[in-house]
């Protein structure tokens, strides 16, 4: 039997079916913080997370999609704004509460699944997704956005921080320019979709990426 073959279909803590990353990688999102650091934890906040936040662009209540361990959500939330991180790895988010009372900062962190956001039964002025985008095959974002739409308040903004398919050494599944507006349909305003980076811990000088504003209709 192949190692393909063998991979679950499904997450056995939660009994939700695996995303297309997980199949390709052949064990859940939680795994990658098992045994330290996570790859894309870099133990603290992306720079252009910071660099909104400074600029005074994350405003009001704020939700952060695939929220890892916590450590972009911290940051806005050091800063005062109400701020729900959300997940399918429940170990990253023991570590994000963890850092939570350390620092002493207030913020909120609950289990749910990205390709279900819906069920949050919540809206938000500013959402945040940084490395998640690009983690999902086409079918998945279709989902994924749609469930952006439901937690998105009408004049919210998203933020898009993804792996981009430009400059030199891009990192894992880069997203054009083209397949990150196209994404984003009815209901939805894509104001800007600028270079930046995102910092891995295998590329800690930042690997291409996408900065897309997209503000909700």
């Amino acid at each position: 039997m192949s190692e393909r073959s063998r991979t679950p279909a499904e997450d056995p803590l939660s009994g939700r079916p695996l995303t297309s990353h997980e199949r390709q990688a052949g064990e859940p999102w939680d795994a990658s913080y098992h045994d330290g650091p996570a790859p894309w934890d870099i133990g603290g906040p992306q720079p252009a997370i910071v660099r909104l936040a400074a600029e005074g662009a994350i405003t009001g209540t704020v939700l952060d999609a695939g929220c890892g361990s916590g450590d972009n959500a911290l940051h806005v939330a050091s800063l005062g704004l109400k701020v729900l991180g959300v997940d399918v790895a429940v170990t990253a988010l023991e570590i994000a509460r963890g850092k939570a009372r350390e620092r002493g900062i207030e913020a909120e962190f609950a289990a749910a699944d990205a390709l279900r956001l819906e069920t949050l039964g919540r809206q938000f002025e500013t959402v945040l997704d940084c490395g998640l985008f690009h983690a999902f095959d086409d079918k998945e974002r279709l989902e994924y956005v749609a469930g952006l739409a439901s937690v998105t308040a009408p004049g919210g903004t998203l933020y898009v921080l993804c792996f981009g398919d430009h400059g030199q050494e891009p990192g894992p599944h880069p997203v054009s320019r083209e397949e990150l507006r196209a994404a984003f349909g009815l209901g939805w305003d894509v104001i800007a979709i600028e270079p930046d980076l995102v910092q891995t811990r295998q590329q800690p000088d930042g690997a291409p990426a996408w900065l897309a504003t997209i503000k909700r209709a």
